[in-house]
């Protein structure tokens, strides 16, 4: 159990060195600690996935960049089903009780909306996230996850997807969010 608690707070740091990647370096501000910092990545990659979320035209959430890969509504759907999925467990949400997830073909407003909302079961996941409460583990993906694994996978998972946004977005000609200036 240590071998595998040793492994994830590695990966936890690996994880967020990855976000701090390309942005100048800063002291954190508020509290610290292992709660706090999965708390600050994921409010930053939160950010940045509504704001690619907002910056897309809405005829373009129907792009492909080629015919064989997602749309960008699915690549904003897929966010969300993964943080109902992730969060969901955390908060001890039943499938039941979480909102639906729009067909990739509903209006923006739809998949945003239900993007907002997962990201409002996440807020309460992570807000309940405590230094004490890391390995406190529970049922998620058809096995046995720390709350520490769920909640840095959600801010690996978020960055991955922001990565395919942003690169939509360019492709489009739009800066992404984080290279705004």
């Amino acid at each position: 159990m240590m071998q595998r608690i040793g492994v994830m707070c590695a990966m936890a740091g690996m994880m967020a060195a990855s976000v701090a990647i390309g942005q100048a370096p800063t002291a954190p501000s508020g509290p610290t600690g292992p709660a706090a910092e999965v708390q600050r990545s994921y409010a930053a990659v939160k950010a940045n996935i509504l704001k690619s979320a907002d910056k897309m035209p809405t005829a373009d959430y129907s792009f492909k960049p080629t015919p064989d890969v997602r749309t960008y509504a699915r690549v904003v759907n897929h966010v969300t089903e993964a943080q109902l999925k992730t969060c969901g467990a955390a908060n001890h949400t039943a499938a039941a009780d979480q909102p639906k997830v729009p067909a990739e073909t509903a209006d923006k407003a739809a998949i945003v909306e239900a993007l907002k909302a997962s990201f409002a079961e996440c807020d309460k996941a992570f807000a309940g996230t405590t230094d004490a409460n890391l390995t406190d583990v529970f049922d998620v993906f058809n096995s046995k996850r720390s709350r520490v694994g769920i909640m840095w996978g959600t801010v690996a998972h978020d960055n991955e997807q922001y990565a395919t946004l942003a690169l939509y977005l360019r492709l489009k000609g739009l800066a992404p969010p984080s290279s705004e200036k």
